[in-house]
Parts: C-alpha cells; structure tokens; sequence
C-alpha cells in the first residue's frame, strides 16, 4: 500500500510517476518511451521493471510524454475515481497521437487485467492493454501494433516474479528504492480486486532480494522498502546451497536483508493481521536497521463487518496484534487503512471503529468511503446499501479522530532526538532538508552544510504541524 505523509490521504491515486531520460542499455532503436505510474507502490515498482525491459530493447525514456513514441499508463483498479483519473488523462493524450498518427498508447496494471478488451472497443485512443504478469511480452507487443493491428496480453501467471530484472529507479533520489519481494495476493477480501487484478501469491528468490539490496547500498542507496501485498506471508523453498529445501519465512528474509549493511535502512509494506508474527517483531527489535514502523491495516472495527470483508480476523485478533507490537517494539510507528461504509454497516459499528483507532492511536491512516468495486466477492454477495451521504459523514468522523491521534503522537516527538535520514531539500524551503524518522514521520530542519543527502544525522524535534517534525541538527 502506498505510505503517504498526511493522515487525511488516501492512497496515492493523484501521484503520478514520470521516467527519467535514460540512455537505452541495448542497440538503440532511437524510440522514446514515457511511463506514468498511478496507485500503489506496486504499481511503481512495476514501472522500473517495464523501463529495464524496454531500455534493454533499444529504447531511452523521455518525462515528456509530447516527444515520446510510446506512452504508458500503469493503472490502479482499487476506487472508481482511480480508473476515472486515467480515463481523463488518456483523453490528454490525444491531442499527442493527432500530432504523431504512429504514437503507440498502453495501458499497464490492475486497470488493464481488470477492464482487458474494454479498453480497445471503447478508448480507440489505447494500442496496447498488458496485465502486471505480462511485461515481458511488450516488445513483442509492441512490435504487433507496429504492424497495425491492436495487442492485448493480460495471462496471469502461477511463476512469473521478474526476479532476474533489474529495476531501472525511475524518478529516484538516489536515496531510497523499492524492492519487490512478492506479487499477487490469496487473500479474498471481499471488498478487494487484487487476488483477480494480480493472481495467485508467489515468493521471490529470496538470494535475488538480497543482490537487489546489496546492489542498491553499492549504489549509494541508503533505505530499501520491501514490497508486497502481504509480506508475512512470504515463503520461498531454497533449491540450492547448504540447506536444500529450507523454506525461507518473511522474518528471515528481513534479517537477511537488515544484514547487507547497517548503513541500509529497512521498511516493508503491507502486512497482514493474521499473518504477522511474534517472530517478525522480534527480528525488527534486533536489527537497529529495521525501521520501528508497521503498516497493519485494520479496515473495520466491527467483527461482524471484517467478517463480510472476510479479513480473517476479529476486533479481538487485531487488538492482540497492537499489543504484541507495543510490548515488544514499544516505539513501533503503527499506520493503517480504514473503510466507512461497508455494505450493512451499522452507526454502533461505525463506533467500534473509532474506539478501534482510540485505542490504538495510529500515527497516521489512509481512510476511505466504500467504493463498489465490480467482479470482487462483495459486488456479487452484499447490496451495496449504506446511503453516500452516510458514508461521507462518517468518513469525515474518522478524519477528523485520525488528525487528533496523528497530531499527539506528534506532540510526543516533540523535545526528543530523532535518526533521520536525509532525502533532500524540504518541498517548502531551499534552506531546509527534510527526511523520515524511524517511525516514518517526515522531519524538517535547516541545512547544515557539513551534512548531505544520503547520510544520516540526529534531529532535536522542537515544534511540530499536523503532519510534520520540525527540529534541528544536534551532535
């Protein structure tokens, strides 16, 4: 899930990622390619494997989508105003293909599987529609649309990891980079199109993880976070070295990982509640490395409610898991996800979700109203039947309890030392660097020009906003 820096966000549908101007790593075919990413962070790592195959296959990468000969949406299927947002913006890319009749226009992701077909018959505009399994059939692709004819490929897959590619970091600071260590998802939430959008759950090498991270620090990265739908459900069978068949678990990989160096800080996204386990929190305790932050989302305080989402888990599971993380991790940052709205929800279980976020006291959330998404088990099963109006209201009530819960775990930064990594310049200021804690919270603070991007300082929070740390260097 995508880990913004304000309470009151969503996921990061309005993000959109641009790549970066690169030279072709393979013969130069003298083509351009511009890549826009919309969603979850996924969704973006993704797009560093579709530039690497492509940049492998001749092409350089533009930012600007009026002198590219491929343009490339990568979509999100998880709200309706996701896919709406790339409906408008396919529409600005037409005034693009009038001026250039040979501009090849794809739709990559979750949009893409989900919709297939659609998007030819009713976007003449879209040449090419590739699910998130697919990528390494574009140039193939590509080539067919070349030859005048449309080209779909959205196969899901049981293996495909691309654990062999190498990521091109498109609009990196050179600081910090994803990492996929999984894709697809087993888990049938029923409010949730991701088990059809991204297919069954698979582990990655789990040696090829760590080359990735290993190779990442040798390049000047300083923060890895690992990436998948529910990584403590991660397990890869080891075929080779001392122990064959060994089956490496989520908690041994992050160590793995935490290992590379201690310069190299950790995070992952997302977990799970009925997968997380003692044994995890117990390795993050270990390594100074791993950063004290989870992402656990809760989605409902209700039992009843989780249970028509089919999460698994009750109020009771959950609560456990809070627990588990404030005694063994008692600085541990918690984020998570919340849905007002759920089909039946009633207002007394609407309450259980506030006193859900009272008792936890999250740092920050992404909260949503319940968006209908067709073809997932709750558009089949349950009437959508929670009037908009309601929904809305109540969602601003959990906004509105996530600002003040945001804002004093804030206030209880305040007047203490923090680890900060430095990103670079504070959006705001010229004169200010900016860069997370190990909770995750953003901190800002001036310049001091012994100190650099990339290196790590220790920052005295004097003040704070409603969603930032403002502090200064100390020795």
């Amino acid at each position: 899930m995508i880990e913004l820096q304000h309470t009151t966000k969503t996921h990061d549908e309005s993000r959109q990622g641009e790549a970066l101007d690169m030279l072709p790593t393979g013969k130069s075919t003298g083509r351009k390619l511009y890549i826009e990413s919309y969603g979850c962070q996924m969704n973006f790592s993704d797009s560093e494997i579709v530039a690497s195959i492509l940049l492998d296959n001749g092409f350089e990468t533009t930012k600007d989508y009026k002198e590219a000969d491929v343009v490339f949406i990568n979509t999100c299927s998880i709200r309706e105003n996701a896919e709406q947002r790339v409906r408008n913006r396919l529409k600005e890319f037409e005034s693009a293909k009038a001026k250039n009749p040979g501009l090849v226009v794809g739709v990559l992701g979750c949009m893409a599987e989900r919709l297939k077909s659609k998007f030819l018959e009713e976007e003449k505009l879209v040449d090419v529609v590739v699910g998130p399994d697919a990528y390494r059939d574009l140039p193939n692709l590509i080539d067919k649309v070349d030859d005048g004819n449309k080209a779909v490929n959205v196969l899901l897959s049981r293996e495909e990891t691309y654990a062999d590619i190498s990521p091109v970091r498109l609009n990196s600071n050179g600081i910090s980079a994803f990492i996929s260590i999984m894709r697809g998802c087993d888990n049938m939430c029923s409010f949730c199109v991701v088990p059809f959008t991204r297919g069954r759950e698979r582990s990655r090498d789990c040696h090829s993880v760590v080359k990735e991270a290993q190779d990442l620090f040798n390049a000047g990265y300083r923060e890895v976070t690992l990436l998948g739908q529910n990584v403590d459900s991660y397990k890869y069978s080891v075929a080779e070295g001392e122990t064959p068949g060994q089956v490496v678990n989520f908690a041994q990989l992050l160590a793995m990982v935490a290992e590379v160096s201690p310069e190299l800080r950790v995070r992952f996204s997302t977990s799970h509640p009925k997968d997380i386990t003692d044994e995890v929190l117990h390795t993050m305790s270990r390594y100074e490395n791993i950063c004290n932050y989870i992402h656990l989302p809760v989605q409902s305080g209700s039992s009843r409610v989780l249970e028509l989402m089919n999460r698994t888990y009750d109020r009771e599971w959950y609560m456990d898991r809070v627990n588990a993380i404030r005694r063994i991790i008692p600085t541990c940052g918690i984020s998570t996800d919340v849905i007002t709205g759920f089909c039946t929800e009633t207002e007394e279980e609407h309450q259980e979700t506030l006193s859900m976020m009272d008792y936890v006291k999250y740092d920050f959330a992404y909260m949503f109203a319940y968006s209908e998404r067709p073809g997932t088990l709750a558009a089949k099963r349950y009437e959508d039947d929670v009037p908009e109006e309601v929904k809305k209201r109540r969602l601003t009530e959990v906004v509105n309890k996530q600002q003040e819960h945001s804002l004093y775990r804030l206030q209880n930064f305040v007047g203490k030392v923090h680890k900060v990594l430095i990103e670079g310049f504070s959006k705001r200021s010229d004169q200010d660097y900016c860069g997370r804690n190990d909770q995750n919270t953003m901190v800002v603070f001036p310049i001091d020009e012994r100190f650099k991007p990339g290196q790590y300082v220790h920052v005295l929070a004097e003040r704070c906003t409603s969603a930032t740390l403002i502090g200064r260097i100390v020795e």
